[in-house]
């Protein structure tokens, strides 16, 4: 009884009467509920803050322990260290990518896991990033290997193979050059260079091999009924209602340059000199 009694003060159920402090009554029913439940109310609310604040903390941490991850020796190099790091990193920067995006890929059939339709550089093409990529010819030489070049050939990158290759090497935008971190362990991790040194013996690199790798395909390869990148459609939309370069590029949030870029590629495939053979030929295929 005794025990009942104080869990109702504890409560504030029974509280002391005005009039006579040493007489206790029991609060009314609704009163007392009512402010048990705002109490309660106040509790949670503070459980959820501190709830909150451990979040914001393991997201501190978390930061924190991306940066450890991502040693920034200075503003033109950034080391990422471990596969799955990089390939974050990696990702991220190709997202950003504005004009082109080189690779020297020196993977044999066996590191093709994903299908062609899944690759990573599918949403690059259909941006209208150009692409080149230089393969190994070991790669090329299997169904599947061929096949999965093909593929990406008639997307738009433009693909060679070669003999050899040093390590693996991405370039973006011309301004970033992407090496192993280890060439002889791949999972070792990645180094980021935007120095313009060592970006500009990247492409030295990069164009030694491209210079001397063997073309795969040939223009016949990629037929003209391919479907049109998102990007494409939207600048013949745009062009054949009179829009101007620069209004083409505003509309899509590209640049001036990309926009003059896909115009370009546009009047090569369908063969066209000007605004208005290139709108003539897209009508003709129903592009427009």
């Amino acid at each position: 009884m005794h025990d009942r009694m104080d869990e109702l003060r504890k409560l504030d159920l029974l509280v002391p009467t005005w009039s006579n402090p040493d007489v206790e009554h029991a609060v009314h029913p609704r009163v007392g509920l009512t402010g048990l439940a705002e109490r309660r109310r106040s509790e949670l609310n503070k459980l959820l803050g501190e709830v909150a604040a451990a979040q914001a903390y393991v997201e501190t941490m978390a930061e924190q322990y991306n940066e450890l991850l991502t040693a920034r020796t200075s503003g033109d190099v950034e080391i990422l260290k471990g596969r799955a790091n990089a390939s974050r990193r990696i990702e991220e920067l190709g997202a950003q990518t504005k004009e082109s995006f080189w690779g020297l890929i020196p993977a044999h059939v066996d590191d093709i896991v994903a299908p062609a339709e899944e690759s990573p550089d599918l949403p690059l093409l259909e941006r209208g990033i150009k692409m080149r990529t230089v393969y190994l010819q070991s790669m090329t030489v299997s169904k599947q290997g061929l096949e999965f070049a093909a593929y990406m050939y008639k997307q738009g990158n433009e693909v060679r193979a070669t003999p050899t290759l040093p390590m693996r090497l991405l370039i973006i935008d011309q301004k970033i050059a992407i090496m192993p971190l280890n060439p002889q362990q791949e999972s070792a991790g990645a180094v980021i260079h935007r120095s313009p040194a060592v970006v500009a013996l990247a492409l030295a690199l990069f164009d030694a091999y491209w210079s001397r790798a063997i073309e795969l395909f040939s223009p016949e390869d990629r037929p003209d009924t391919s479907p049109l990148t998102p990007h494409e459609a939207e600048v013949l939309r745009l062009l054949a209602g009179g829009a101007k370069d620069e209004q083409v590029a505003r509309l899509l949030g590209i640049s001036l340059r990309t926009a003059r870029r896909i115009t370009a590629n546009l009047s090569d495939r369908l063969d066209a000199t000007s605004r208005f053979e290139l709108g003539v030929a897209a009508a003709k295929r129903g592009w427009v």
